[in-house]
């Protein structure tokens, strides 16, 4: 189910539940979520856990994708992410008895099907069907793998693909999708996010927790409840990352955040996008432009012009699926 929250709505939309074995362990992506320009007649401005990423990765990679909106060609691993995102979401229409690997599998052709229909380019990110097969193939695995991290026959999501956002006091509106909400009979909410990357080292989990953090903030200034698990399941190499936040956890979330927008609004008044080089730089779509490249980035647009550029829509999961794919290639960075 698809569905959405935000500051208007006082509860969870909808409640299922949580079988009581799962619950204990219970409750992520996506859409080109950006922190996003002005419309000219209402100046509201928003940041999604992808765009945040993005400009603490690297601030100049923030203004390619916010300001410049410049194209990125999909990749073999944004695509695989979000097919294997869509075979998972899918999967919960099943019946609950018949959500077994089987099942799974077979949904991978028609949803690869729908995904070249709505995004013909996609097609053509494999030089021969032997190439296309290999990569279906790592896809089916990592939807496998899924089965030895939990049941999903004892499972009864509340949401799947849930957008949510929420304002902040500063005016500030932070958005996002949510792979799934489970909620118990109890209320207890557990935040999922699946990821088709490995799971970080110890010392990179609270990076990695960042975005989980983040939905956090959104639906208990939406809903008022804390939730009680945040889990990331990691399906390059089988682990799971828990972490059950507290209201201190969102209230430092929340400074944390004003902080990174203040900074943002910084670089945008002074046109400062600087560059930050790193190792995930290798898999940057803009390496052409960037002066730590020998690159020269585009004009910036004038103040008026960023004044007349349209409000992007609203983010969708395979942005999430592009970020997360796209970065995980890092094994010791994940968002």
């Amino acid at each position: 189910m698809t569905g959405e929250l935000s500051a208007a709505s006082p509860t969870l939309p909808r409640v299922e539940e949580i079988r009581p074995e799962t619950a204990a362990s219970t409750a992520t992506a996506e859409l080109p979520e950006a922190a996003e320009l002005p419309a000219a007649a209402e100046k509201v401005w928003s940041l999604s856990p992808s765009r945040a990423a993005d400009f603490l990765t690297c601030p100049l990679l923030y203004r390619f994708r916010v300001v410049d909106r410049l194209p990125e060609a999909p990749s073999q691993a944004m695509a695989r992410g979000t097919l294997v995102h869509a075979v998972l979401e899918r999967l919960f229409d099943e019946p609950a008895a018949g959500r077994n690997p089987q099942a799974a599998a077979a949904l991978i052709a028609p949803e690869w099907d729908r995904l070249v229909a709505a995004e013909p380019e996609l097609a053509e990110l494999f030089a021969d069907p032997a190439e296309h097969a290999a990569w279906l193939e790592q896809a089916g695995a990592m939807i496998d793998r899924y089965f030895t991290l939990e049941d999903p026959t004892r499972l009864e999501p509340a949401h799947r693909e849930l957008h949510v956002q929420a304002e902040l006091a500063s005016g500030l509106r932070l958005r996002g999708y949510i792979d799934r909400l489970d909620v118990s009979a109890q209320g207890d909410v557990r935040i999922v996010d699946y990821k088709t990357g490995t799971a970080p080292r110890a010392d990179f989990e609270a990076r990695a927790l960042f975005q989980m953090r983040f939905y956090a903030l959104v639906l208990w200034r939406t809903s008022g409840t804390v939730p009680r698990l945040l889990q990331l399941m990691y399906l390059g190499n089988g682990e799971i990352v828990r972490y059950a936040p507290d209201e201190a956890d969102l209230l430092a979330t929340e400074r944390k955040i004003e902080a990174l927008w203040r900074a943002i609004e910084r670089a945008r008044a002074a046109g400062d996008w600087r560059p930050r080089p790193s190792k995930l730089c290798d898999w940057c779509a803009h390496q052409a432009l960037c002066p730590s490249f020998g690159g020269t980035p585009p004009p910036l647009p004038s103040a008026d012009e960023l004044s007349r550029l349209d409000m992007p829509a609203a983010a969708g999961p395979e942005d999430s699926a592009r970020a997360d794919s796209a970065l995980a290639m890092d094994k010791d960075y994940a968002i």
